[in-house]
């Protein structure tokens, strides 16, 4: 008996020993930060039209003001953290973020709402890149899958579970759920404060966050070792310096498509489910409930299971699973079909993700970790903030079938792009950062 259930209580003791508590506590902070967005996304749509005076439009536009307000951050302030370090662009995001959260229920005019929403989605533009610049700092490179999809898991926990909790909340009135939102992000900033170092290239201390041999720090061995495994970083003036910068573009202009589907899921997919299931609300609450709770119990296995598998192949085949997605929810018209089109997302959402995040975490120079993940961050911001617009208007001129299925024939053709181009990447920078690996292993990672 023992010996069945030993093995993976073995390996998941492994897995917390592996990293030390400053990056515990990031990947927790995801989950934190995941429950405060998804604590309010169930009513806030609501709590806004009825804010508004019945103003659908106006509602709409409220809403939409986060991820634009996250897209100009990007642009203007993506590199923040590269000049003033990691750790106070961490907790001056946090901090906006809970003081808007508190704000929320104090608003009661249109004006006010608007504000608040813009001043969160600079929190959350800022907070990202900086956080995942700081895996990057202190996160050996074969180990940064794991943990970005670590880091994807904890934010699913989220996911899965915020919207549960916000609609129980919400019986002891909005103000409560604001309250709970705004105390969930500054018990995670006070933990950022005390526990998390600065960790940006030139500071006088960084971490080791991957713990054994190859986590020492640097000038013993085993942190030579470590730092001999990741790809030379030449500083931004080297010549390749611009040709880096188009390939991140490259990368981030080829990932929209991803951006693109979530953010049609939650804008007009409810109104294609309702020309075949009577309650669409219900249907899309239940698919993303199984996304959340697939990605939790299966996230970690998959990078295992394909740690060998290159990234070029793994975007031509989660671009792929993505396009059968688009397909799926383009025709299907039976639930259970539904669900199974939602298990294909779900696997192609954990295959891409991390794979996406080490491409970037490795192309970035060393001193520019953050503003590369902040520009890389707009293949979601820029999606968000227009693919609800522009999606609209294709549904209204069509139907829900036309709209899908050109996003499936979008992801086909970029899909083939985004795996050339990675190749491309691995071979011309990667292969050249490695000058002592042989063939096989440059070949590995291409």
């Amino acid at each position: 008996m023992s010996g069945r259930f030993g093995s993976p209580l073995a390996r998941a003791g492994g897995l917390i020993r592996r990293y030390d508590a400053a990056l515990w506590i990031r990947i927790c902070g995801n989950a934190v930060t995941a429950t405060t967005t998804f604590l309010i996304r169930p009513f806030l749509a609501l709590y806004l039209y009825e804010q508004s005076g019945g103003s659908l439009l106006l509602a709409m536009l409220v809403i939409g003001l986060q991820p634009f307000a996250s897209m100009a951050t990007s642009f203007l302030a993506g590199g923040v953290s590269d000049r003033l370090g990691r750790r106070p662009v961490m907790l001056g995001a946090l901090l906006l973020q809970a003081a808007c959260m508190g704000a929320y229920a104090f608003a009661e005019q249109v004006w006010a709402f608007a504000a608040i929403t813009a001043v969160m989605g600079v929190g959350s533009a800022l907070f990202n890149p900086a956080a995942n610049a700081m895996v990057a700092d202190v996160v050996p490179s074969e180990r940064q899958r794991e943990v970005f999809a670590l880091l994807h898991t904890a934010s699913n926990v989220g996911a899965a579970f915020g919207p549960a909790a916000g609609l129980l909340l919400l019986r002891a009135g909005e103000n409560v759920v604001f309250a709970a939102g705004a105390l969930l992000l500054l018990a995670y900033l006070f933990l950022v404060l005390s526990k998390v170092p600065e960790t940006r290239p030139g500071t006088s201390r960084r971490p080791a966050a991957a713990r054994g041999a190859d986590a020492e720090e640097p000038g013993t061995a085993g942190g030579a070792a470590a730092e001999a495994s990741r790809p030379a970083a030449p500083d931004a003036a080297a010549p390749d310096a611009a040709a880096r910068r188009r390939a991140l573009l490259g990368l981030t202009s080829l990932a929209m498509p991803i951006g693109l589907i979530f953010a049609l899921v939650i804008s007009i997919l409810p109104f294609h489910f309702g020309e075949s299931f009577a309650r669409p609300e219900d249907v899309l609450a239940s698919l993303m409930t199984f996304n959340g709770i697939l990605v939790i119990a299966l996230q970690l296995w998959i990078i295992a299971r394909t740690k060998r598998l290159s990234a070029s192949l793994a975007a031509a085949v989660s671009y792929g699973m993505f396009a059968a997605v688009s397909v799926g929810y383009a025709f299907s018209t039976v639930l259970l079909l539904l669900f199974v089109v939602e298990l294909v997302f779900s696997v192609a959402e954990m295959l891409i993700g991390p794979h996406l995040q080490n491409t970037v975490a490795e192309l970035a120079p060393e001193q520019e970790r953050g503003w590369y993940f902040a520009i890389f961050g707009l293949h979601m911001h820029v999606p968000l903030a227009l693919g609800p617009a522009l999606g609209g208007l294709l549904y209204a001129a069509t139907d829900g079938a036309v709209l899908f299925s050109a996003l499936g024939a979008l992801f086909v053709a970029c899909g083939i792009l985004q795996s050339l181009l990675i190749r491309r990447i691995r071979r011309g920078f990667f292969s050249a950062a490695r000058p002592a690996a042989g063939p096989a292993a440059q070949g590995a990672s291409a």
